[in-house]
This record gives C-alpha cells, sequence and structure tokens, in this order.
C-alpha cells in the first residue's frame, strides 16, 4: 500500500494531512495578519504625537481634556490632565508622561482605565473603547440608564 497514490506520469498527489495541514496554516497567517493590520497601519505620525507641555503658570500639570455638562439629565465632569515625567533614573532610562483621569456622574466617581492606544474604557462599558473621556462618560450613562453609580468602596485594613 503506498501513502500517496501517483498520478499518471508518475507525479505524486499530496496525502490529505498534507493539504489540511497547509490550509490550517495559511488559514493562522491570514488570521493573525487580518488581526495585525490595524495596529501596524497607523500613522506614525499621528501615534508619536507627544502630550501637551504644561503652559505658563500652570504648575506640573496641563489640562488635555475638561468638560462638564449635563447628558440625558445627569450631570457629567471629567478631566484627563498630563503629569509630566520626573528625570530619569539614569541616563538609559527616561520615564514618559502618565495621564491622570477623571469622570463624575453626579458626583460619584466612575472608574476610567486608559489603553495602550490611547482610548478609554470605563467599568460601566468595559468591552466597549471610546476616543475621548467625554465619549465614554455619555456612554456610560447611556448604559446606566436611571440606575446610579455606586458609592466608592470603602478599603479596611
Amino acid at each position: 500500500m503506498s501513502p500517496t497514490p501517483a498520478k499518471p506520469g508518475g507525479t505524486r498527489i499530496p496525502s490529505r494531512r498534507t493539504v489540511l495541514r497547509g490550509a490550517f496554516t495559511a488559514a493562522v497567517v491570514t488570521g493573525t495578519a487580518g488581526a495585525l493590520f490595524p495596529l501596524l497601519d497607523r500613522d506614525p505620525v499621528a501615534t508619536a504625537r507627544p502630550a501637551p507641555a504644561p503652559g505658563p503658570g500652570s504648575g506640573s500639570r496641563a489640562t488635555a481634556e475638561e468638560f462638564a455638562e449635563m447628558y440625558r439629565g445627569r450631570e457629567i465632569r471629567g478631566t484627563a490632565t498630563v503629569v509630566p515625567a520626573g528625570a530619569p533614573a539614569d541616563d538609559r532610562v527616561a520615564v514618559a508622561a502618565e495621564p491622570v483621569t477623571e469622570i463624575r456622574i453626579d458626583g460619584r466617581p466612575l472608574h476610567v482605565m486608559r489603553r495602550a492606544d490611547g482610548t478609554y474604557l470605563s467599568d460601566v462599558r468595559h468591552y466597549e473603547s471610546y476616543p475621548t473621556l467625554l465619549e465614554t462618560a455619555r456612554a456610560a450613562v447611556d448604559e446606566l440608564g436611571t440606575a446610579r453609580l455606586a458609592p466608592p468602596a470603602a478599603h479596611h485594613m
């Protein structure tokens, strides 16, 4: 019994295992390329944009985004401030500026996280990210409906 049958003329037909292995490899490569394409397709000038520098009289912080508005009957306020980096620990390592974010809905804090791509997500809408804090706050209000945010948990030690 021959492992791979021969076609007329002496050429071999690939085995089922070889064909499936090739199809699986092609599918993995295509899926990986599709997943990485949005990351690799970014404009390098736009992603390398530095954080805003502190203006005169602003102390050590520069406000990147600030808002206060009534949205669907709820008061939302938010700020994103950039804290300038300190001096590097040594000549090789520089510490990047870190944004500090805060959103309050009807006076109660909404936990917000900044993703590596610069978008934001919240505890209320943690499966979707938004380009600005304002859009993050509005999405949280939409999701909450008439419910209120829980007060911050007290830390017991």
